[in-house]
């Protein structure tokens, strides 16, 4: 499994190093609310250098290659917008001012990044030693994705939730912000402010998550670079594509049953594999139309609803 050379993980991992670094340490250093612009022109940047990586593999390692890796890219990154629905529910539960929102979603995907890279390993050195893994693999993202159609988002209670709970067994909550910071200390006891609340509920989602979308992309390759790198550009660009589509999640309505729909088809895939062999241009065809079904059919429905809110307020 593991027949890439050490450079291309090196080169990769510093690459990820020096993006984060030159975005926390020059663009953002100075906090502030994300525009709808800077969040587009961001979103623009992550999406060109995913495929300007994925040019680079069309030159180094075939096409084969590249389209494996278009497609876990575009798989993993429709995938993660169920992300996106989570983090608008934890920021408006734990009402986070929109100032320290990309603080948060930084070092969330930071901590995403180094649980990702374990989960890949484990995955890849559990299909090479097992093939019936596979199997399961399959079987689960396929009941992933009917409870993915069947689920209901439900509002999240601060003062209820059990990793709050756990938290408060090890540091007093502060229930005020003091700027940017995790923890903050008052009367000479240090406390845990409301922002390293949220960061942990985010961490533990995306894990959950995780466990989604990394199996997944098994069904395209088991080549651990690509899936890896696919993983980590999509998860890159995850924070600017929240600021774009966190005030307009609801409109999406029929997206959360596209996602379904292309998880059961993956798991499918996995289940049938070694009776059926579905190429891998099938498969980032039928995730293309998937999702264009789906954003189609919510816009639609968007608008047919505002037609009848206009109509109703009406004289």
């Amino acid at each position: 499994m593991f027949t890439a050379a050490i450079w291309p993980w090196l080169g990769f991992t510093i690459l990820v190093l020096g993006l984060l670094s030159l975005d926390l340490g020059v663009f953002q250093r100075k906090a502030h609310a994300v525009s709808i612009k800077e969040a587009l022109i961001w979103s623009a940047i992550w999406i060109t250098l995913a495929l300007a990586f994925n040019a680079g593999l069309y030159f180094l390692r075939g096409p084969t290659t590249a389209l494996q890796f278009l497609t876990g890219y575009l798989l993993e990154k429709s995938l993660s917008v169920d992300n996106i629905f989570i983090f608008a529910l934890i920021f408006t539960s734990f009402r986070i001012p929109p100032i320290y929102q990309h603080r948060v979603l930084f070092w969330g995907i930071i901590g995403a990044l180094l649980m990702r890279a374990v989960l890949i390993l484990a995955g890849v050195a559990l299909l090479d030693a097992f093939h019936w893994i596979f199997y399961l693999f399959g079987a689960f993202l396929v009941i992933t994705g009917i409870r993915m159609a069947m689920r209901k988002e439900k509002e999240i209670q601060p003062e209820t939730h059990p990793l709050v709970r756990l938290i408060q067994r090890f540091l007093p909550i502060a229930h005020n912000y003091e700027g940017s910071h995790f923890l903050t200390r008052r009367a000479g006891k240090l406390m845990a402010a409301p922002l390293l609340l949220a960061l942990v509920i985010i961490e533990v989602t995306d894990l959950i998550f995780a466990l989604d979308s990394i199996p997944a992309i098994f069904s395209i390759t088991q080549d651990p670079f690509i899936v890896y790198t696919s993983n980590i550009f999509a998860i890159l660009g995850l924070r600017s594509l929240y600021f774009v589509l966190a005030g307009v999640t609801q409109k999406f309505h029929y997206l959360k049953i596209g996602l379904a729909v292309i998880l059961v088809y993956v798991g499918c895939k996995m289940i049938l594999m070694d009776w059926i062999h579905i190429p891998v241009w099938i498969s980032l065809c039928v995730i293309i139309f998937v999702l264009c079904v789906a954003i189609v059919a919510s816009l639609f429905r968007a608008r047919k609803l505002a037609e009848k809110a206009s109509e109703m307020v009406k004289p």
